[in-house]
């Protein structure tokens, strides 16, 4: 059965950063679309990051870019979310997700819809 598990969150202080971290198993993760959402307390899930199958592609939000950047390690079965100059506003529960319907190696997608499997949430506090 196809897992994510995500790790690395934690409390921090604004301007400090994070590396989120999550592990896949169970299936080829390699072969699919990798993505980063998050849920702050109170509002909808919103789209973070994405990258390709190939990891030559990515798609990061406007209110991260910049700031997080999203990679892949395919030998490992690894997506990466490195989070620099965190602000208050970034608090919230963070996702992985897999898309496994990949278009091609270079597809990405901020589609919440389009992913099959989702990790548990790692919780980030950014304290101002």
């Amino acid at each position: 059965q196809d897992q994510l598990v995500e790790s690395g969150g934690g409390l921090v202080q604004a301007g400090g950063s994070l590396r989120l971290s999550c592990a896949t198993s169970g299936g080829t993760f390699s072969n699919y679309v990798l993505g980063w959402f998050r849920q702050p307390p109170g509002n909808d899930r919103e789209f973070i990051a994405s990258i390709s199958a190939s990891g030559t592609d990515t798609a990061v939000a406007d209110s991260v870019m910049g700031r997080f950047t999203n990679s892949r390690d395919n030998a490992k079965n690894r997506l990466y979310l490195q989070m620099n100059s965190l602000k208050s506003e970034d608090t919230a529960v963070y996702y992985c997700a897999a898309d496994r319907a990949v278009q091609s190696a270079n597809y990405v997608t901020s589609s919440p819809r389009e992913y099959d499997y989702w990790g548990q949430g790692t919780q980030v506090t950014v304290s101002s």
